[in-house]
């Protein structure tokens, strides 16, 4: 039924245990056509059997003549036999091959048996009695044993069983019809919703209002929701790409026009002067868009099912080290210390590592030439900072320096503000904060991730 439409699986749904209920219905009542149809056929049965007993007394034995036979079967519809014992068993009149009594069948003086056998051949019902016949002939107690064929009764049983058929087909088809046409009604407003969105152009997430059914409120606050969300994330994605168009326009210019100026070059030193000038423009852009697509990264990787146990001490160490290695060549010293008891952390290893890449960069950029790094752990987080004896931030920029594009004077280092806005993205992912602070020499940047249950 998964394919099939909701208004195919409400009828469904509805119509089949209807059916259900209205077979058994059908089912019951031929049964209770059956035994009003036993009970009214006995009764009738037994009013024969004692017609016959006083006839064949009052003409002291004889049969019964044509004209009563034929008229108790035109009557009854069926044939009716008889025959009438003696009391000591002696046969009196009638037919003498009556159906056979029942086994463990008691015959009680007074009360009518009745029971189903077979004569000729045929289905019969039977009843036998016991009557005192105070009369001179037979003067004692007489056995009156009178049968019918059940062809008639049966017609009867089939009858009303048809009558019930065909009231519960028609009272069906008609819920049916009412269903059907009750759904319909049902469903206009899911239909007219349909419709609604449907006419929508792809760029309108504005939120639905309209006037649906209580039952969907939930699925259309959700709708709404998720367009609100998809608008946001449409908003930002715009306003990232209006400012990498801005930051990307000069430095792509500078590398065209440096490397126009290095054709024109007049001799070979003032080439290479101008080649080198071209490689640090191109390596500046070779930065800002590795930054760029760091920041949309961690923008998609920050989906928990994704994330796995970090061990945050060992992946800062490693970290630190390798940038030791590259900040000797160029004159930084490196230390790299860690506090408390190290624990993991829940988290993306790939992203983590970059923010705490780009907090080291951004100290070795903006610093002087000594940048620490500490691991600090409490009881349920982890501190991370990074210290450099650089000249900080100014007090004015430190609430907009971990926004894209901000940066503090322009020292020709060559950064493009994007650093601490990874930072903070990373950060923010994994449920943490990231802070600007002062420390003893210098300016500090410091982010704490929750530590793992």
């Amino acid at each position: 039924m998964n394919h099939w439409s909701l208004r195919s699986r409400l009828f469904v749904l509805i119509i089949v245990p209807l059916v259900l209920v209205a077979s058994l219905a059908a089912a019951a009542r031929f049964v209770m056509a059956e035994r009003m149809s036993q009970q009214l056929y006995d009764n009738t049965l037994l009013t024969v059997a004692l017609t016959i007993s006083r006839d064949v007394v009052l003409s002291e034995g004889d049969m019964l003549t044509e004209q009563l036979l034929d008229a108790l079967t035109k009557a009854l519809g069926d044939p009716v036999y008889y025959r009438i014992e003696g009391p000591d068993g002696r046969f009196v009149t009638g037919y003498s091959d009556p159906p056979p009594l029942p086994k463990f069948a008691k015959v009680k003086s007074g009360v009518p048996y009745f029971y189903d056998a077979v004569s000729l051949g045929r289905p019969v019902r039977v009843v036998t009695m016991r009557e005192f016949i105070a009369e001179p002939q037979f003067g004692g107690w007489v056995t009156v044993n009178v049968w019918q064929t059940m062809h008639q009764r049966e017609a009867l049983s089939l009858q009303l069983v048809a009558q019930a058929v065909v009231l519960m087909t028609v009272v069906v088809a008609a819920a049916a019809l009412l269903v059907w046409f009750g759904i319909n009604l049902g469903l206009r407003p899911l239909l007219q919703l349909r419709e609604a969105v449907a006419e929508r152009s792809a760029g309108d997430l504005r939120p639905i209002r309209r006037v649906v059914p209580k039952e969907v409120r939930n699925l259309v606050g959700a709708v709404n929701s998720l367009f609100a969300r998809l608008t946001e994330a449409f908003a930002l994605r715009d306003a990232f790409i209006s400012d990498a168009a801005h930051q990307l326009r000069n430095p792509i210019a500078a590398i065209q026009a440096q490397a126009e100026a290095a054709t024109t070059a007049p001799d070979e030193a003032e080439l290479r002067k101008r080649v080198a000038e071209l490689a640090a423009t191109a390596r500046r852009t070779g930065r800002l868009t590795k930054q760029l697509l760091s920041m949309e990264k961690a923008r998609g990787r920050s989906a928990p099912d994704t994330w796995q146990a970090v061990d945050i001490g060992a992946l800062a160490q490693d970290l630190t080290r390798r940038f030791a290695e590259q900040g000797m060549r160029g004159g930084i010293g490196v230390s790299f210390r860690v506090s408390g008891d190290a624990r993991s952390i829940l988290g993306d290893p790939v992203m983590l590592s970059e923010a705490i890449e780009n907090l080291l960069d951004n100290a070795s950029r903006y610093g002087g030439d000594e940048v620490a790094l500490e691991v600090t752990f409490g009881p349920d987080d982890v501190a991370i900072s990074v210290c450099d004896n650089g000249p900080g931030i100014a007090p004015d920029l430190r609430d907009r320096i971990f926004d894209r594009f901000v940066r503090g004077e322009d020292d020709g280092s060559g950064g493009c503000g994007l650093g601490l806005a990874i930072v903070r993205k990373i950060v923010e992912a994994h449920g943490g904060t990231a802070h600007f602070l002062d420390c003893q020499d210098g300016a500090m940047v410091e982010i704490r991730l929750p530590l793992a249950a």
